[in-house]
């Protein structure tokens, strides 16, 4: 060895499997005082550039890297630097550590709700559309707002607008016309002429007369609910099933107290001689009192439009619209009621019958929930509830005439122990009170809502 430079670099093998002696002396930590005393090895550099290495890997996990074909583009985070392995490869763009800004979701929802809210008038008439859209209040925070109200607000404020003439402040207010005024008479009247008729005629006149005015009071409730409050000219009708359901309804009010108590009691022959209406008693007083109760529905119904739009632009909230509305609807409910009820009285005096209170009283109560949901848009809650009850009144029916087979005398046990104790009455009216309760509850949680008052564009 002649000098501290040989002690740096290891002897080459000069066989296969073999060390030159230097090299074994190095390996084996053993080297010549001289290469100690001269500092450092290049062991201990290279150990200590390992360390660093890891320590700069460490802090520099977050680093991203690029790859372009086969050359490497490593990024520092300190300098921004890019350092191609290869001149061919193109130069990347400088990298920062702010992220790109988020995209407006506000704006985002403006351009998918644009036409609600160009020709919205209200910034409550925009939180109307949204709700019924499914907007919530959770929705809503998920935009940075805390209820579906103020994300209105925001979108009418932020709606580009043209220079066409200032709409009204306030939203338009449904006005009474005396064409719908009208035709809401017209099934009373033909129901109080075709009972006059029914009254004043006897054999195949009788028959006749009853046929024709059936048509007739049938034709003159479609003119009255094609119109007006209660006609649904720019919404979803309903379909025809609903109307089948609803004419059986009536038409049970005409004969199925009648009819029940025939079958309870064994049949018509059982009935008393004084019936002279035929095989059992027709009930002429509810079919009166709901054909001459279209009026009072109608008025009701407008009531309940005009309150509920005043209290649409007055309101500060969807939250104090609904509250207050509910006591609104709740009280339009039962003004009606108290018109039929006195409808009823005065039906059941002029003709000398029962006036059948609870199984009218029920029934009217679920024919004009049912009609006032599908005004506001409501069609498949109603569609359910009197098919239901059509079904409920046919199975009674139907049980108190299966049980006369041999050994299905239980099947008609329920029905003739609530006939017993009160009356043939009492099925129709538990079975209509049920569904009009059922009602009632879902109009308070829907006709509640904003969306259920918005402009339809339609007289009324």
């Amino acid at each position: 060895m002649s000098g501290l430079g040989e002690l740096d670099r290891p002897g080459t093998p000069d066989s296969p499997g073999a060390w030159d002696e230097r090299s074994k002396e190095w390996a084996a930590g053993e080297p010549e005082a001289s290469g100690a005393a001269a500092g450092p090895s290049r062991g201990d550099d290279i150990l200590a550039g390992l360390s660093d290495d890891a320590s700069a890997a460490r802090r520099s996990d977050d680093v991203p890297t690029a790859r372009h074909g086969d050359d490497a583009l490593v990024v520092h985070s300190d300098d921004a630097l890019t350092v191609p392995r290869s001149d061919s490869a193109p130069a990347p763009r400088r990298q920062t550590s702010a992220r790109r800004t988020a995209a407006d979701p506000v704006k985002a929802l403006m351009h998918r709700h644009r036409e609600l809210c160009e020709r919205a008038v209200d910034p409550l008439e925009i939180a109307a559309g949204l709700e019924a859209h499914g907007v919530t209040d959770r929705t809503a925070a998920r935009f940075r707002h805390r209820d579906v109200f103020s994300l209105a607000e925001e979108l009418y404020a932020r709606v580009p607008r043209d220079d066409s003439p200032p709409r009204p402040a306030a939203l338009p207010a449904p006005r009474a016309r005396a064409d719908w005024a009208l035709l809401t008479l017209l099934p009373g009247a033909l129901c109080t002429a075709t009972v006059a008729a029914l009254h004043l005629t006897h054999g195949q006149a009788r028959v006749i007369a009853a046929v024709v005015g059936a048509l007739a009071v049938a034709l003159g409730l479609r003119a009255a609910l094609s119109r007006g409050p209660l006609g649904t000219p720019h919404r979803t009708p309903p379909g025809s099933a609903t109307r089948i359901w609803t004419h059986w309804l009536i038409a049970y009010a005409l004969l199925g107290d009648g009819l029940l108590r025939a079958a309870v009691a064994g049949g018509p022959d059982s009935l008393p001689n004084g019936s002279a209406h035929g095989p059992w008693p027709l009930a002429g007083t509810p079919v009166l009192a709901l054909a001459l109760a279209c009026a009072p529905a109608a008025w009701t119904a407008h009531l309940l439009a005009v309150r509920a739009r005043r209290r649409l632009t007055a309101s500060r909230g969807l939250q104090d619209f609904a509250a207050s509305v509910r006591p609104l609807l709740l009280g339009t409910f039962a003004l009606f009621l108290c018109a039929l009820t006195a409808l009823l009285a005065l039906c059941g005096t002029a003709l000398g019958e029962s006036a059948a209170y609870a199984q009218t009283v029920t029934l009217g109560a679920l024919l004009f929930l049912a009609r006032l949901l599908t005004v506001h848009g409501f069609t498949h809650a109603p569609s359910i509830v009197l098919t239901a009850t059509a079904t409920a009144e046919a199975t009674a029916l139907a049980t108190v005439f299966a049980g006369r087979l041999p050994g299905c005398g239980f099947l008609a046990a329920p029905v003739r122990t609530l006939v017993d104790a009160w009356g043939p009455g009492s099925v129709p009216a538990l079975i209509c009170s049920a569904a009009a309760l059922t009602l009632l509850i879902h109009a308070t949680r829907t006709l509640t809502r904003a969306s259920a008052h918005a402009p339809a564009d339609r007289p009324c």
